[in-house]
């Protein structure tokens, strides 16, 4: 569901005045100005007043916001639920029982003036497709937009997403090109790494580089282009499963020193819910490990706090107690660091807070 003119329902609680607007300047009383009562686009307070108006809406209707992200939304009647995602004026509704949903739509249409768009197909950019077996999305459309603006659409498709053991510089020498046209490209694919995760480490990769975009740097950009024109019909399938068989499973791993010019490590985390991927990260380091134990140590702790609140994010959604996650690390060195507390003495140099593992 989408609500219409979502800014202009939000109540202001400060003094807001504006000026007579050009064509409706009221005669005899053009000194004067207006003094806002509800929020109008443009104005700084207008998502905040939107966000709690919604707020307070949702919660009269007995719904609880969850703790742990405030865009997630449950309401519990027996053993049906309800689960409303929000994303500013846009609602994603999920239940167990299709009474409670057309409740809910009739209450939010008598609260607010909607538009109710049906079954989930297509959602920020977004393409839903849902049946017996589960639901998959996709970026299609989005992809074959980012090969149009760059002049990529007719390309010969490559299988090679990055070049093996490619290293790139901010000190290089190439040749400057347009930077507004490399960041252009460069945020578009970092958009399109929401349902591709293949993606992730390349377009992080040239990310390092909006600042002094360079020919070879171009180079690699246009690679994964090459490589999109070919996968763009690529995205992830989420199939339904028994609750006993949901598993929640995380993976972590890190390189090290992979950065050339600050000689950080780079870290990836990828948790499967099932057989699915459901969120993954990828970030360069904040601290230079000196060793590849303490680049793989590092990289776990980042993935327990993620997993740790995953886990307690489907609890709440669940309705159940938060379960056991899986995490899994392919360094013998960190794990016995990680089950060892005794070693801790001696890896004082790593930052206290990786230590929260």
């Amino acid at each position: 569901m989408d609500v219409k003119s979502a800014f202009w329902n939000g109540d202001l609680k400060e003094e807001v005045y504006v000026e007579q607007l050009a064509g409706f300047i009221s005669t005899d009383n053009e000194h004067k100005v207006f003094k806002l009562k509800k929020a109008l686009y443009g104005l700084h307070q207008a998502p905040r007043a939107w966000n709690a108006k919604l707020d307070e809406t949702l919660l009269s209707f007995r719904f609880r916001r969850s703790p742990l992200e405030h865009a997630i939304y449950t309401k519990r009647n027996g053993e049906a639920q309800l689960v409303v995602g929000v994303y500013v004026d846009d609602l994603v509704i999920i239940g167990t029982s299709c009474d409670d949903i057309k409740q809910f739509k009739k209450e939010m249409a008598d609260a607010f003036r909607m538009n109710d768009l049906g079954l989930l197909h297509y959602y920020l950019g977004i393409e839903v497709r849902q049946s017996a077996g589960g639901t998959s999305i996709n970026q299609v459309a989005y992809a074959a937009k980012i090969l149009e603006r760059s002049g990529m659409a007719g390309c010969n498709p490559c299988q090679v997403l990055m070049a093996t053991r490619m290293k790139l510089s901010k000190r290089s020498t190439e040749p400057l090109v347009d930077a507004t046209a490399y960041r252009s490209i460069v945020r578009s694919l970092r958009y399109l790494v929401n349902t591709r995760l293949d993606l992730a480490f390349a377009v992080g990769y040239v990310s390092h580089f909006l600042e002094e975009p360079r020919k070879d740097h171009l180079a690699a950009v246009k690679q994964i282009l090459r490589y999109v024109v070919g996968t763009k019909s690529w995205g992830l399938k989420y199939e339904r499963k028994k609750e006993e068989q949901v598993q929640l499973t995380g993976f972590s791993d890190s390189d090290f020193a992979g950065d050339v010019d600050a000689l950080k490590s780079t870290v990836e985390v990828i948790f499967f819910l099932a057989n699915s991927p459901i969120t993954w990260q990828l970030m360069k380091q904040k601290a230079v490990a000196q060793s590849s134990c303490e680049a793989e140590y590092i990289a776990a702790t980042n993935a327990a706090c993620q997993g740790v609140w995953l886990a307690q994010v489907l609890a709440e959604v669940h309705g159940s107690a938060p379960s056991v996650l899986m995490l899994r690390v392919d360094n013998k060195s960190a794990i016995a660091l990680i089950k060892n507390p005794v070693l801790y003495g001696h890896n004082k140099h790593i930052e206290v807070k990786y230590h929260l593992i």
